[in-house]
This record gives C-alpha cells, structure tokens and sequence, in this order.
C-alpha cells in the first residue's frame, strides 16, 4: 500500500471515529436531558405528596411576579394547580398565596374564570386568597374570585383599573431628519405606531378599547365581592388607587388581616400546608422563549410591538 493510500485510510478512520463520538455525545446529551425532565416531573409530584396519603391538608397555590403568557405566573400554570389541588380528595381548602403587580387582563380572567369553576364543582372545598406585598390590579382580578381575601395591615391592594403605555417619537426623528415611510392596507392598521403623529380620533378609540377593559374588570370584581365591597359610597376604589391592609378592609376589598399560615391555623383549621404551585421545568421555560420570540415578530409586523394592554 502506498503512502498515499495508507493516509487516505487513516483519514477515513479518523473521520469515522470523529463521527462515532458525534453520535454518542449527541445520544449522551438527549439522555441527559430526559433525566433531568424525568427528575424534575418526579420532585414535583413528591413536593405535592410529601404528607400522609390519608391526612387533610391546606393547598397552597403560588401567583408570584408578573401575570403574563411566558412568565412562571401564567393562566395554563395556575389552572393547572388548581385542578390538582381541588380534586386532591385530602385537600380541605385552597389558599392563593399572592405578591404579583397585575398583568395580563386575559391571563387573569383565565384563571378568575378557571377559579369560579372549581369552587362550582367543589362547594366543599373553600378559596381563601392571601395577598403578602402587593395584590394589585389583575391580581386582585384574581383574588376576588375567592371566597375569603386576607392581607397584611401594610399590603398594597386595589389598583383597578387599565393601562396601556408607549412613546412618541415624531418630534425627535424631525430634529433628526428622519423620515418614516409605512405601507399598510387598512385606515388606521398603523394607529398605535409610534412614529407617526395621533390622531384625536385614534386616541379616542384607544381610549374605549381601554374603558371596555375596565368595565370587564369591574364587573368582575363587583361578581366576586358582592355586598362587601363598599363601592356606592367609595367610586374611587374603581379608580386605579391603591390602598394598604388596614385600608382596604375598611373599604371592603379584603376580608381579614393574616397571613397563610393564620388562614391553614386558624380559619381552615389544618396547619399542614401543601405547595401545589406548577414550576415551570427547564423546557418549559425554552418552549415559551421560543414561543414568545414568535409572537414578537408577529407583534412587529402588525405594528403592535412595545404596546401592552395591562391590569
């Protein structure tokens, strides 16, 4: 065999070889992962059985952060755990823990929707929402769904109301001798664009899609509350204020002042609390990334990126 030919085939080996070990990284790397999925589906489900299989328990239910499609906070996760603490035949009441600023007006009334179901199909079981910091605005969406709201004296609560916020930048590209040149097929496709002047007529239409919004709210908030809230003589609290613990009990938007721990003890009368949060698992947390790095192109071709409807 020539020189040639014996370094053709040791080239041939090495490529070979190189690919056998591509392969087995890959296999090593796609098991890995499984492992880790498997794992964390394992520790969740242990996290929520960690108790006697035939003592009751107090279900607690985490809304932290942000409610919004793609954070932990999201509707799909909240029904989720929902669904599984109520038909958990050990579970005595369900406690919403919450510290969240509001957010998506869907992704809120998702779940205050899901919430009223439940409580429908289990009148036994009893809804008791907890707000710690903040409970504010689709938040509180959330929690007047409950049965019982408790709060801290110093918790912030209320805030009802709608807001959608962008920026202006027509006088800034002038001064900068920039020209915007946007083709649509439609009068106003482009009306929440910030590049171009508004127009009053925009404005007010914009302002009705919000008012909507509000009434929603509202309405929504006056269902869960009912004679509680004292609404006739404060028309503020639909106002978009906030108030603290001590306030908003005077004003009705809670019930109590106490913390989860108080709710399990002493209102449920079941110390054991059991997290029935859903956590998002690493890909779950890659899926929406993705997902939601589609959604921003589709909000970028419809004109609607960096305009959020909010609770």
């Amino acid at each position: 065999m020539s020189p040639a030919e014996e370094t053709l085939k040791d080239l041939v080996r090495e490529i070979i070889r190189e690919r056998k070990a591509s392969r087995r990284n890959k296999m090593l790397m796609w098991g890995g992962a499984i492992l880790l999925c498997g794992a964390a589906v394992i520790s969740e489900r242990f996290a929520a059985g960690d108790l006697d299989n035939s003592a009751e328990f107090t279900a607690r239910i985490d809304i932290i952060g942000q409610i919004a499609d793609g954070d932990s906070a999201n509707a799909e996760n909240i029904k989720k755990s929902l669904a599984n603490a109520f038909d958990d035949e050990r579970t005595r009441a369900v406690v919403l823990k919450i510290n969240s600023p509001g957010g998506s007006p869907v992704q809120a009334g998702y779940v205050y929707d899901e919430l009223k179901r439940q409580r429908g199909m289990h009148p036994q079981i009893k809804v008791y929402a907890v707000i710690t910091d903040l409970g504010a605005s689709g938040a509180y969406y959330i929690a007047s769904a409950a049965d019982e709201i408790v709060a801290d004296k110093a918790s912030l609560v209320g805030s009802i109301g709608v807001t959608a916020a962008s920026f202006g930048y027509v006088d800034l590209m002038s001064k900068l001798g920039v020209e915007r040149r946007a083709y649509v097929a439609g009068e106003h496709k482009a009306f929440l664009d910030p590049f171009q002047p508004q127009s009053k007529e925009e404005a007010q239409f914009w302002g009705n899609v919000l008012q909507t919004t509000h009434k929603q709210f509202i309405q929504s908030v006056e269902a869960g509350r009912g004679d509680r809230l004292k609404s006739k003589a404060h028309p503020e609290l639909f106002s978009g204020l906030i108030w603290s613990g001590e306030q908003a009990l005077a004003l009705g938007l809670i019930d109590r002042l106490g913390d989860v721990d108080y709710v399990a003890r002493e209102i449920v009368g079941v110390s054991k609390v059991v997290d029935f949060t859903t956590k998002d698992t690493a890909f779950d947390r890659f899926a929406k990334r993705m997902g939601a790095s589609v959604a921003k192109q589709l909000s970028m071709s419809l004109g609607l990126e960096g305009v959020k409807v909010e609770l």
